[in-house]
């Protein structure tokens, strides 16, 4: 199906606009009225742009407040309608959004006098060659409804009249997409799609600030979607999304996102064919870049890390523990500091993961190979982390002049955390869930000394057969399975570097934490006031509240489990967690955060006296 996008969705002049979606791919796009009458371009020359572009303008809109009011009013409505007919005329459009009343001038609320004031403009819109496509707003003044929409398209009983479907309006009122099925294909003049995350506030603010490109909320578009193709409709699937991020990020990316997420979608009603998700099986490996990583490799030694060997062609080493690894890379590091800078996955079929990743338009990131060594899958998350995915860790044989591994309580690397700007969190995860087929939680804030962090969890689908949306993948946590939190940090005014760290799971986090103490390792402090709070909320014994406190463990207990864990200094824009999860516990210490942020803020690199 033939693809658009709402030129509201994205930042920009209107000639930026038609620019970036023409380039992200788009076969035509709506043209948002504001757009057109804020720029110094005629519509003649917007018209000629978008057929040098090779894009169809679909619809203009919106044309608001017109039905439902006196006749005294409706002349005047007749008159703003007229005018904006010859405009959409002019720029070669044959369809334009008709708003349901949702003004001062609603007064009417009769379907047979709405029907008949559709009619009439129908009438007017038939002599420019028009289509007007009623659309019910979720605050509409009378009409709010889908299918009151349609009953008074029904009344107007006009070639020229039909309806508009906006996701949005439909599901964020909870109203049942299934009567879309009621509705002739040929009468639905426009599909409009957008998703939202669940919210409690009033629909005009939701509307207007918080819409999500499909795939990122919490609306079923695919059960949506597949209501309004049952009908035969054949129109573009389009976005409309206001939100105040993609109005202010750069329109060439946000255009790109956008399109991901209506291919993404298309794959999920199989409307286009492209390689099934497969979600990886575990992390490969975690990369470390610094123009000197040794204060990284002080701090492995002594967690028990066992230096592999450095590679054959590329300055860069392997230390091992269990089946974790970590890359140190020094060469070409953006940051003279240690930051992560890739994390390495395990696919079922890499080369079916990199025909997935093409189709959806991930970008490539580039790194040299010589012809004798293992060729990675790989692409650029927004905000600049690489991801490289491989079915077989042939890649380890390419390092030389190791020790032998020695055995250590890290079996695996459990999660890795991300902090990402709050410009590209979104654009992210889609890329990570659309790809790869990683599950995005519902995300979490955690108070931290500068504010609220937003917290959302990437993980693997790890469970056989179907399985319902937005429900949490069942297996025995941490096993096989990929988990990558991200972190988007309120704007602060000193602009504080954010951190990254990697969490590795571990069968002993105690021996682990004494081995470490024993060989010099300077723990994250936490304070004693957190173990008095851990006495009072969890009941523990004073002993071994004692043993967490002399080794800066942390506790968390979740109603399937308990969960002990502890972390490292930061070095660079980096730092260390080791954790052990006991019985089903699934969780990563939530609780916890504030200490460790608080801690970190205040007292890196000090040792408990």
């Amino acid at each position: 199906m033939r693809t658009s996008i709402a030129t509201v969705s994205l930042s920009g002049s209107l000639v930026e606009k038609l620019h970036a979606c023409a380039s992200a791919g788009f076969d035509g796009v709506e043209i948002f009225e504001p757009d057109l009458i804020a720029g110094d371009h005629s519509p003649e020359e917007i018209r000629a742009l978008a057929t040098r572009l090779g894009l169809s303008l679909n619809l203009y809109q919106p044309l608001r407040d017109l039905e439902g009011v006196d006749e005294t009013t409706f002349a005047d409505n007749l008159r703003r309608a007229r005018a904006t007919f010859v405009t959409a005329q002019r720029l070669g459009i044959d369809t334009v959004l008709v708003c349901s009343n949702a003004g001062a001038t609603a007064t009417v609320d009769d379907d047979d006098v709405s029907a008949s004031q559709l009619r009439r403009i129908g009438d007017l819109a038939a002599t420019c060659g028009i289509r007007i496509a009623f659309e019910a707003l979720a605050w509409g003044r009378f009409v709010d409804d889908y299918r009151r929409a349609w009953r008074i398209v029904q009344l107007a009983d006009h070639p020229a009249v039909g309806v508009c479907l906006d996701s949005f309006h439909v599901l964020s009122r909870g109203h049942d997409p299934a009567g879309i099925e009621d509705i002739p294909g040929a009468k639905i003049f426009y599909l409009q799609l957008a998703d939202a995350p669940a919210l409690r506030m009033d629909v005009l603010s939701w509307s207007r600030h918080h819409r999500l490109f499909p795939g990122e909320g919490a609306f079923d578009l695919t059960a949506f979607v597949g209501h309004v193709l049952a009908t035969g409709y054949d129109g573009p699937l389009s976005l409309e999304v206001f939100n105040d991020t993609f109005r202010q990020t750069d329109p060439q990316r946000t255009a790109v996102h956008a399109l991901r997420s209506l291919r993404w979608l298309q794959d999920e009603l199989h409307l286009i064919d492209i390689p099934d998700a497969k979600p990886p099986n575990g992390f490969d490996f975690v990369e470390i870049k610094a123009e000197d990583t040794g204060e990284v490799e002080v701090l492995l030694g002594q967690l028990g890390f066992t230096p592999r060997g450095r590679h054959r062609s590329k300055p860069v080493s392997l230390w091992c523990a269990g089946q974790a690894r970590v890359v140190l890379n020094e060469q070409q590091a953006r940051d003279q500091r240690p930051q992560v800078a890739a994390i390495g996955l395990q696919v079922p079929d890499a080369e079916a993961t990199s025909g997935r990743a093409r189709a959806l338009m991930a970008p490539t990131a580039y790194r040299r190979t010589y012809a004798s060594e293992q060729p990675f899958g790989a692409t650029t998350v927004p905000g600049g982390v690489e991801v490289f995915w491989t079915s077989e860790p042939a890649w380890v044989g390419e390092f030389r002049d190791g020790v032998p591994q020695t055995p250590s309580p890290v079996r695996v690397i459990d999660h890795v955390n991300l902090s990402l700007p709050w410009q590209t969190a979104q654009d992210a995860a889609l890329l990570l869930t659309s790809v790869f087929g990683l599950h995005a939680e519902e995300p979490t804030e955690v108070p931290g000394p500068t504010g609220l962090i937003r917290s959302q969890v990437l993980r693997s689908r790890v469970c056989a057969g179907p399985r319902a949306r937005g429900t949490t993948p069942l297996a025995e946590p941490g096993a096989g399975e990929v988990r990558i939190p991200f972190n988007v940090a309120p704007h602060v005014l000193d602009d504080a570097d954010p951190t990254q760290h990697v969490a590795f799971g571990c069968d002993d986090v105690v021996a682990l934490a004494r081995a470490a103490r024993a060989a010099g390792l300077e723990f994250l402090p936490v304070p004693d006031n957190y173990y008095d709070y851990l006495s009072g909320r969890f009941g523990l014994d004073d002993g071994y509240v004692a043993e967490l406190r002399a080794l800066d463990l942390l506790y968390d207990r979740g109603p399937d489990g308990h969960f002990v864990h502890f972390y490292t200094r930061t070095v660079g824009s980096v730092f260390f967690e080791f954790v052990q999860r006991f019985g089903g516990y699934d969780g990563y210490g939530v609780d916890n955060a504030p200490v460790r942020l608080a801690a970190q803020r205040g007292r890196v690199g000090t040792v408990r006296t």
